[in-house]
């Protein structure tokens, strides 16, 4: 199932050759993704830095860059207009014209403008970059859609029958009933969209319908609330235990009228510290392989990695965001 998802979401990535900037060129991963998305036409890539240093990288390595962009955003004739933008969108908080030159000759903001003014149609960062560097440079350059109060992230969890999206497992900490509502419908929305499956959405805790009574309980109930009424065409229930979620004969007998239960495969956590631990759980010990953090909730895909990724890591979460972008 692993291989068959992930060969999946790259050959339909394929067909739809979106281009996908990759920021970090100083990271030699990054530039032997570049060469691999190229060679396997995922994906247009271009990659931000100094042309004559990538070049030199590039033939350190034995990387093959032909097809594959370079822009220098020093010395690149869009980066006036890019900073007269960035200042128009800035300058209510205090930014001049000066400081959004600067900032736009960094690699997270320059490629984050150029996924948003549609020069590119994605953007993957954060081989080297910190989580909060990637978000703040997209939220600032692409900000959230209408209707949507945060930005979080989802996991998709292969194991070898099945796959699951586990969210939000990496980006916010404790989210309130309306963000967590948020969470699971654009995760049902994303599953669908790289899986092909119906989702079937369990909103997890510690209860399956009533079966304890708590404020933590509350809150994923009220979520779960708010979640319906704003897609009624979703299949979304709560609250649930893990087991009742995901374990057909446990579902029946715990929550027999739920459309979801026993056959979750988004399973929305209450809190980062549950989704965190769980997802990892189900890595090292399930044997899960965990495609993400995906990062979910802006215009546009700018997606997040681990600083401890692999080629093959940034070359899924570019194939992904391939199927992502509008």
């Amino acid at each position: 199932m692993e291989l068959e998802i992930l060969e999946k979401i790259k050959m339909q990535a394929a067909n739809r050759r979106k281009t996908i900037v990759l920021p970090e060129s100083h990271d030699e991963r990054v530039l032997k993704a570049a060469e691999k998305l190229t060679k396997e036409a995922i994906a247009h890539v271009i990659t931000l830095g100094d042309e004559d240093k990538i070049r030199s990288d590039a033939e350190r390595l034995g990387v093959d860059l032909t097809g594959v962009r370079l822009i220098n955003p020093e010395k690149s004739d869009k980066l006036s207009d890019f900073a007269n933008i960035f200042f128009n969108l800035r300058k209510h908080k205090g930014v001049t014209i000066e400081q959004a030159r600067e900032t736009l000759k960094k690699d997270l903001f320059f490629g984050s403008m150029l996924v948003k003014e549609s020069m590119a149609d994605g953007s993957v960062a954060g081989s080297t970059a910190s989580t909060g560097d990637v978000l703040r440079a997209a939220l600032q350059c692409v900000g959230m859609p209408e209707g949507i109060s945060i930005v979080s992230s989802f996991f998709l969890m292969i194991f070898p029958e099945r796959v699951f999206s586990f969210a939000d497992c990496a980006v916010v900490p404790n989210p309130d009933v309306e963000q967590l509502s948020d969470i699971a419908v654009t995760t049902a929305d994303n599953h669908k969209i790289l899986t092909g499956e119906e989702p079937y959405v369990a909103m997890l805790s510690f209860s399956t319908k009533g079966s304890a009574e708590h404020e933590l309980i509350d809150k994923v109930r009220e979520a779960t609330k708010i979640a319906k009424g704003k897609r009624p065409d979703l299949n979304i229930d709560g609250e649930l235990q893990f087991d009742a979620a995901i374990v057909d004969s446990i579902g029946k007998r715990k929550a027999p009228e739920s459309s979801v239960a026993g056959r979750a495969n988004v399973l929305i956590f209450p809190d980062l510290q549950a989704g965190n631990i769980g997802y990892k759980i189900a890595q090292r010990l399930g044997g899960a392989e965990a495609v993400g953090p995906v990062v979910q909730g802006l215009k546009k895909p700018l997606f997040d990695l681990s600083r401890g990724c692999s080629v093959d890591d940034i070359v899924n979460t570019a194939a992904i965001a391939v199927l992502m972008a509008k």
